[in-house]
């Protein structure tokens, strides 16, 4: 089957840059951005861990963690649409054999897959509690910006369900919110261990947060240097460079 057979009408071919991977995205659905770039460099895993990506959308963190080494990812999906989208990407890549994507609501995980046998959980979730910002009139972008479906209680609650003893759950989310997020990772049992916050570029204040919790570890957190998107010059820094050697 080629790429024009797995592509529907409207839909784009998005280069990775990485291992020759391609993406499938729609102009008008939520696409990806450098905040699920940022993730899948930023999650620690060992080759062949087996990860879980709760709110997988294009599939795109998976398709990253499977180039550096992760043995299976399994995305959770709530958007039919979005989540056929993913699949249909993973057979252009030929990557049956480490990814698949399961269309579902993650606050239901327990319907949709086992407790306790992921050695990693990442999410990219919807950042905005409703009532913060504009919500987009297209219900799917709403559901991948704003907490329409889910919140971060569900996020962290269904990688708590996931995650087996000393396994970790990887998030990218908002500055404005850590000490939200902090006091509820700790309080699920998945012990906050590493942070990075990510600037534009250095002298401004940051637009991202990258945080860690290992479930059963003790407290004790270590803060990462910043990470900077753009030099003064306005090029990309050199960390974000290396992503796409």
């Amino acid at each position: 089957m080629g790429e024009a057979d797995l592509l529907l009408p409207g839909e784009r071919l998005d280069d990775l840059l990485i291992q020759g991977l391609k993406i499938i995205q729609h102009p008008r659905e939520f696409c990806f951005s450098l905040d699920a770039v940022l993730l899948a460099h930023f999650a620690f895993f060992r080759p062949g861990w087996r990860v879980a990506d709760l709110g997988s959308g294009t599939g795109v963190i998976g398709f990253l963690l499977a180039a550096r080494g992760a043995g299976y990812v399994t995305g959770l999906e709530i958007s039919p649409y979005m989540a056929d989208m993913a699949k249909r990407s993973i057979l252009l890549n030929k990557l049956a054999a480490k990814m698949q994507v399961i269309q579902g609501d993650f606050r239901k995980v327990n319907q949709l897959l086992p407790a306790g046998e992921w050695d990693l959980v990442v999410s990219n979730p919807p950042y905005r509690p409703l009532g913060k910002g504009a919500v987009s009139p297209n219900d799917r972008v709403a559901l991948a910006r704003h907490e329409v479906a889910a919140n971060l209680d569900d996020v962290i609650q269904a990688a708590r369900y996931l995650v087996k003893y000393r396994g970790r759950f990887a998030m990218v989310h908002l500055p404005e919110r850590m000490a939200e997020i902090l006091q509820k990772m700790s309080a699920a049992g998945l012990e906050p261990k590493r942070v990075r916050l990510i600037h534009p570029v250095l002298h401004k204040k940051p637009a991202m947060l990258l945080v860690e919790g290992i479930r059963g570890a003790r407290p004790g957190v270590d803060v990462m240097p910043p990470l900077a998107v753009y030099t003064a010059a306005g090029d990309y820094s050199k960390e974000i460079k290396s992503y796409y050697a």
